[in-house]
């Protein structure tokens, strides 16, 4: 059984038809006293991500709730655990909701190495 207080990251994904969408996904999860975390919609690349995305963070007791909010958007969203294992994290981890998007995974730290950008349950930000 996962641990309520472990923390999980979704990472929502939306192209420019819908990017408003996203942005009100965004605002209702700004406004959700169980997300910790919202960061800036970005409209392109970052990281392992391809396509444009936005991350919340929240804690694994609120994860349904996290899943079913999205689900009720039809937006694409990839919904981890965040562990000492990055590239497990983004893969053998990950729950996809609609369809996968391929990862740049080369870009993830090893497992047990942060290589010094701040995550959410390893450092703060």
């Amino acid at each position: 059984m996962t641990d309520p207080d472990a923390p999980y990251h979704a990472h929502i994904y939306y192209d420019p038809a819908e990017r408003p969408a996203a942005a009100a996904l965004r605002d209702a999860f700004g406004a959700d006293s169980a997300i910790l975390f919202v960061g800036a919609m970005t409209d392109g690349a970052a990281g392992p991500h391809p396509i444009a995305q936005y991350e919340v963070h929240f804690l694994a007791r609120h994860r349904a709730a996290v899943v079913e909010a999205i689900e009720a958007t039809g937006l694409r969203a990839l919904v981890h655990p965040l562990t000492d294992d990055d590239l497990a994290d983004h893969t053998r981890l990950a729950h996809w909701i609609g369809e996968p998007i391929e990862l740049d995974v080369t870009v993830l730290d090893p497992p047990g190495v942060n290589q010094g950008i701040p995550r959410f349950g390893v450092s703060d930000f």
